[in-house]
């Protein structure tokens, strides 16, 4: 994939797969153009050359939300929560929103057995089944992230784009972000875009360096720790 602005390349000829039972985690300095590589997957943006596949079917020309009912869910740098509803609250409203049921106008929204249900199991998911009836702006930073997460889950995805889950965390925030990454990649594809090296190195099972719009490695954590070419260029080797 290629993405042009202009004069500026800020994606270079990018190819990367995902696989449901890893977790590939895509790092760079800032500008090196990770968010706007998922903003293409998303289909927030499209390529200015090169296509994406979801689950064998090329969707480059599918919308957002039509990426999403088929399969893609998505997280974003900033929260993007209903902070006046409670957390099942944001979750039955994103299940609704993957199996919209227009022609049942008359119904209330709240006793939809399917959406409800899907937003218990994805609280459950995310870890979030003590807080359902919190409400979601007075949720901690961490707990938060995990309501998008739980948010996105309730969409039934099988492909997860998480663009920097753990900015911001503590420590205990961050280890229970990172168990919940594990548990969820034994049933997801997981992209994550992230800036902790030390969280990253712990739970990617592979590894793609961008800069400047191009990948100049990608490969297990340790070949990618010992790659000359990311130490000088992000790593801060000599």
């Amino acid at each position: 994939m290629t993405r042009r602005w202009g004069g500026l390349v800020a994606v270079d000829r990018v190819s990367i797969e995902l696989e449901r039972g890893s977790v590939h985690a895509v790092i760079g300095t800032n500008g090196a153009g990770k968010s706007t590589l998922i903003n293409i997957l998303s289909g927030e943006i499209p390529p200015s050359d090169g296509s994406v596949e979801l689950m064998g079917r090329d969707v480059t020309r599918w919308t957002q939300p039509r990426r999403a009912q088929a399969g893609l869910g998505r997280s974003y740098q900033r929260n993007t929560i209903y902070p006046s509803f409670t957390v099942l609250e944001n979750c039955r409203l994103a299940a609704q929103a993957a199996t919209q049921r227009p022609w049942a106008l008359w119904q209330d929204a709240g006793r939809c057995a399917a959406s409800v249900s899907a937003a218990h199991a994805a609280a459950a998911k995310a870890g979030l089944s003590d807080f359902l009836e919190r409400q979601a702006g007075l949720l901690s930073h961490g707990q938060k992230r995990q309501l998008e997460i739980a948010m996105c889950l309730a969409t039934g995805p099988q492909v997860l784009l998480l663009d920097e889950p753990l900015a911001g965390m503590g420590a205990e925030e961050t280890e229970r972000m990172l168990a919940l990454l594990q548990d969820l990649k034994t049933e997801h594809a997981i992209l994550l875009v992230e800036h902790d090296m030390d969280a990253v190195f712990r739970v990617a099972d592979r590894i793609t360096v961008m800069v400047n719009g191009a990948v100049i490695a990608s490969g297990s954590p340790a070949d990618v720790r010992s790659s000359p070419e990311v130490q000088l260029a992000y790593l801060g080797g000599h």
